[in-house]
Order: structure tokens, then C-alpha cells, then sequence
């Protein structure tokens, strides 16, 4: 049985403009400089400050701004507003009013131009004396060496690799040889399997000393010791001094673990920070500013005002007449929209990052990371009456200029925990003081885990073995017997 039946909900649903204001403050300074750009290239009703302004809308965030000359009721009320709203020219961020991830997002991969790694190697092969054969297979083996300069696979698959995919037939012995003389490229270590294969290549290159001989011995028979920073087996193994070992660890320390990291990064782009605020000092008193490229003077054309204006005051309105009337409004309320967008980012911005260093004033004043108090998001968002998310696009992906160096926001957030007095402490003060402990320790006798936890406990900060282990981690420090050094 078919039953008919109304039923009533309430829903919640951003409104195009503030989709649009969202995506305006997530960006940072120099993404927010190309969306800009990206506006004045799509809508011609836009303009920038070099241009001369219009007076009447030099404001435009101003409740007085005039809105006869080009509301949509007051020039033709036998305009279809809904055609209007309807038409194709109406930008992408009025008609998407749903939700959505980030992801959903079109990204462009960027090219950088320079000198490949894998092409600065195929040049110097060109001065190398290879036959036909090997020279084919050195170009392949050169083709197989990845980004930090090594060749991660057997020479068997080597070998199979080159049969299946290149038709060239031939063997472990000749593929080890010529692997060798693909080696001998710059920089040193390339083309090593391994990362004791890479040191050793690099101490062959050195003049042979009695330290760098010592080095060679030490990574050819006790790489495993070595790597685990068993001292005391290497002593008593190469039956040398502590002195002796100490001068062959310095020579292996200045070796270059990743030889083609100074080659791989031509291809890829640089990324440059632009701090969006920052802060100084004053008399004493914290002075925050926004860069003042966040705060770019736009205004509507005169061109397309005075059209609208035309069209307003003409008797006889042709079809045609109206149809472009439609797309001027269009592009008018698309810059309005706009420009109010763009001073509502701004005092975003301001309120938010202001209500921050309020709260970590204190860390401001001193640079003393001791000093940041636990702060979360909602604190921040209660605080200015946001939401927080707002909060946590603004924190996200903004950086700070301070008199300690170049800041990213998010950094000054974190979790609370008790001291031993019963008083809230922010984890970053813990880790700080973790580090310090760490940096003071005896590195002959570097402290566990569990003793670095009873040296918390001793400072005031009563936290478990784990919670130490776990920031330990987080501080990307190594566990005691990596730390040691003789």
C-alpha cells in the first residue's frame, strides 16, 4: 500500500559565499596572491588599486555603498532573476553550496626545469671506455640508481630485466663489471646496494692515511658493530685504542650517506615560506601585523558600472540588451562578492592570530619554549566566537615571523598535563625540557628511557617510561645506545 506523507527537517548548509570565504582563508600568502590573480583574469569586473576607483565603491565591504545602480530588482524588475541566477557565466563557487573535502580540490603538478640526477650520471658516461654492449647495460644500471644515488636490486634481477625489457643477453660477472665502472661516477658512493657498499666506495677514493685504512677495516668486517655502536666489541676486534677508533668514527661521521640527495632535488620545487604575520616588540608590548600582501586594494571597473548605468537610462531595451545586462551583473555582484570576501579573510586572520598571541604572550616576550601554555583549538575558538575549523585553517597554514624566527601557527598548539603541584603544562614544555636532559647527558653513559623519566619526575613533570619514549620519538632522537659516542 502506497502511502503519501510530508515530513519537516532542518538542515545545515554553507552558503556559496561562505564556501568561498573558507577556501579564501585556508591559503596562504602566496596562494592567496595567484587566486587573486586567477579573479582579475576571469571576471573583467574586477580590478586592482593601480587602477583608478571608482568613488562611490571605494568601500565596499560599507553598508552605505550605493546598491541602485546595479541591484537586480531596481534596474528592470522584468528581468528572470532565476534565468539570471541559471546562467553559465555564474562562477563555479555560487553554484557548489554542498560540502566538501579538500581533496576534491584540482591540483596542478608544477615542472621544475634543471639537470636530472639520472641525466648529470648518463653525461659522464660519455668518458667512460665501454663497448657496445656496456655501454647499454651501464645506461640501464644508471637508469636503476634512485634518488638518494643507490641501486636497490640484485644483480640476478638486473640480469632478467635487462633479457625481458632491453633484449640484451648476458651475465651476473658482466653486469658486476660494468657496475663497477659505473661507480667510479660522481659524486662518490653512486651506484652502491647498500649503505655499506657506498661508504666503502667513498673511503676508496680518499688518500689512503692511516685513519681512513682503519675506516675501510672497520666497514669491511664489522659494519653490523659499527652501525649498532658496539665500541667495546670494536676494540677488542681490530685491537685498537679508543683514540685510534675515535679518529676512524670522525672520518666515517664526513662521509655522505646519501650521495645523490644533492642532485635529486633539482627536480623538485623549492618551497618558499612567506610569513602571513609579525609579531615585534615594542616598549615591552607585543605589535602584531598582517603582511600587507594579504591586504590588496581591489574596486569594481568603472567600465562595466557605467554600462549597467547605460542600460538603466535607455528607454527602448532590446533583448539583446538585456542579455548582456544579465552577464554584466553577473560579473558586478560575482566582484562584490569578492571583495567582501577578501576584507572578511583579513579580520579573520587579525582576530585569530591576535587571540593567539594574547594567550602565548608570555612565550612571545622570551622565546622560551618552557614558557607556550597548553592551548587546543576550542580554546582559541571560544575565545573569538569561530568555529574550529576556522581556527584550524588559519593555524594550519600560516606562519609567523617572531623575534625567534619564522613560526608556523600550529606549532604553538598543544596538549595539557599536570605537573607535579597539580598545574596544567603544555607537552611542548615537557619535550623542551626532554631535550634539554638529553643534550646535558653524559654521552659516554647515555640515560634510557627509564632514567630520563625519573629526571622528569625529579624537575616536577611526573610522566611514564613510555610517554618519555614517546616524545623521545617525536623529537626524532635516538635511544641511548645510538646515542653513545666513546
Amino acid at each position: 500500500m502506497l502511502k503519501q506523507q510530508l515530513n519537516f527537517k532542518l538542515s545545515q548548509k554553507l552558503s556559496p559565499q561562505q564556501i568561498q570565504l573558507m577556501k579564501l582563508i585556508q591559503l596562504p600568502t602566496q596562494a592567496f596572491e595567484q587566486r587573486i590573480k586567477q579573479e582579475l583574469e576571469e571576471n573583467p569586473a574586477l580590478e586592482d588599486g593601480k587602477e583608478e576607483k571608482i568613488d562611490e565603491y571605494e568601500d565596499l565591504g560599507n553598508e552605505n555603498t550605493p546598491e541602485d545602480d546595479y541591484d537586480s530588482e531596481t534596474i528592470e524588475t522584468d528581468i528572470d532573476v532565476d534565468e539570471y541566477l541559471s546562467d553559465d557565466e555564474i562562477p563555479s563557487y555560487r553554484l557548489n553550496a554542498n560540502n566538501y573535502s579538500a581533496d576534491d580540490e584540482d591540483r596542478q603538478v608544477p615542472y621544475a626545469a634543471g639537470t636530472s640526477f639520472t641525466q648529470h650520471l648518463k653525461t659522464q658516461l660519455s668518458t667512460v671506455r665501454l663497448e657496445e654492449t656496456e655501454e647499454e647495460i651501464a645506461e640501464f644500471l644508471v637508469g636503476s640508481v634512485d634518488e638518494s644515488g643507490y641501486i636497490r636490486r640484485s644483480v640476478q634481477d638486473i640480469v632478467d630485466d635487462l633479457a625481458f625489457t632491453q633484449n640484451i643477453y648476458t651475465d651476473e660477472e658482466t653486469v658486476e663489471k660494468v657496475l663497477k665502472k659505473v661507480q667510479k661516477l660522481d659524486p662518490a658512493g653512486v651506484g652502491a646496494r647498500s649503505l655499506e657498499e657506498c661508504l666503502i666506495i667513498q673511503l676508496n677514493r680518499k688518500e689512503p692515511t692511516k685513519q681512513v685504512e682503519l675506516a675501510k677495516d672497520i666497514m669491511e668486517r664489522s659494519f653490523d658493530h659499527f652501525s649498532k655502536k658496539h665500541y667495546t666489541k670494536l676494540l677488542s676486534r681490530h685491537d685498537i685504542t679508543e683514540d685510534e677508533l675515535r679518529d676512524a668514527i670522525e672520518v666515517i661521521e664526513h662521509l655522505n650517506p646519501k650521495p645523490g640527495g644533492a642532485y635529486s632535488g633539482n627536480t623538485r620545487m623549492v618551497e618558499h615560506v612567506i610569513p602571513d604575520f609579525t609579531i615585534k616588540i615594542e616598549d615591552g608590548e607585543l605589535q602584531l601585523t598582517l603582511n600587507g600582501r594579504n591586504a590588496p586594494e581591489m574596486h569594481i571597473s568603472r567600465d562595466y558600472n557605467n554600462m549597467l548605468k547605460g542600460y538603466k537610462e535607455s528607454k527602448e531595451k532590446t533583448k539583446a540588451q538585456k542579455d548582456a545586462v544579465m552577464f554584466i551583473k553577473q560579473k558586478l555582484d560575482a566582484a562584490k562578492w569578492f571583495i567582501e570576501a577578501i576584507k572578511q579573510r583579513q579580520q579573520t586572520l587579525m582576530v585569530t592570530m591576535s587571540s593567539i598571541m594574547n594567550y602565548q604572550k608570555e612565550y612571545f616576550l622570551t622565546g622560551d619554549e618552557r614558557n607556550l601554555r597548553p592551548m587546543i583549538l576550542k580554546d582559541i575558538a571560544d575565545e573569538i566566537e569561530m568555529d574550529v575549523s576556522t581556527v584550524s585553517r588559519v593555524a594550519n597554514s600560516k606562519y609567523v615571523d617572531t623575534p625567534y624566527g619564522t613560526k608556523l601557527i600550529k606549532e604553538f598548539f598543544s596538549e595539557s598535563m599536570k605537573n607535579d603541584q597539580g598545574e596544567d603544562v603544555s607537552t611542548r614544555e615537557i619535550k623542551k625540557i626532554l631535550e634539554m636532559s638529553i643534550e646535558e647527558e653524559d654521552k659516554r653513559k647515555p640515560l634510557t628511557d627509564e632514567k630520563l623519566a625519573k629526571v622528569l619526575k625529579d624537575k616536577g613533570y611526573p610522566i611514564a617510561r613510555r610517554t618519555v619514549a614517546k616524545y623521545r620519538e617525536q623529537l626524532d632522537i635516538p635511544v641511548a645506545r645510538l646515542r653513545k659516542e666513546i
